[in-house]
């Protein structure tokens, strides 16, 4: 049991075999120049699309030095923009001594309030009996 598999020849092997067998010469020689041309066009297509994406690469990272280098000089006055007194926070006491005043009197309402709401217990006697016959 043989299998016949056929080799592909790569071009350049298609060439050089062209040109030693002088039967089929013409025909690989014509198919591996055109396959050499077509790898060779391919690999320089391939070369140029690089070279096209690494200028832009190099491109943006130009602006953001041109940007960088426009921050680092800007950056005096932008420190003294950051430097400058701001309006005067009140102290952190006395915020807190408002706080609780404000709770204090809060309280003092509620209680006072709830206390006026509560009925006053009548000074007379029950009229009800309160402790119940068996």
């Amino acid at each position: 049991m043989s299998s016949k598999t056929r080799v592909r020849l790569t071009p350049s092997q298609r060439l050089s075999r062209g040109l030693k067998y002088s039967t089929v010469g013409p025909v690989d020689v014509t198919r591996g120049a055109v396959g050499i041309g077509v790898n060779s066009v391919r690999s320089s297509a391939s070369w140029v699309g690089q070279k096209y994406r690494s200028s832009q690469v190099a491109q943006q990272l130009k602006e953001e030095l041109v940007a960088a280098s426009e921050a680092v000089a800007n950056l005096p006055e932008t420190l003294e923009k950051v430097r400058a007194p701001k309006r005067r926070r009140r102290p952190r006491l006395l915020v807190v001594a408002v706080g609780a005043a404000v709770l204090a009197g809060g309280a003092a309402a509620f209680s006072i309030a709830r206390r006026s709401t509560q009925p006053e217990p009548s000074p007379l006697p029950p009229s009800v009996e309160v402790t119940p016959k068996p």
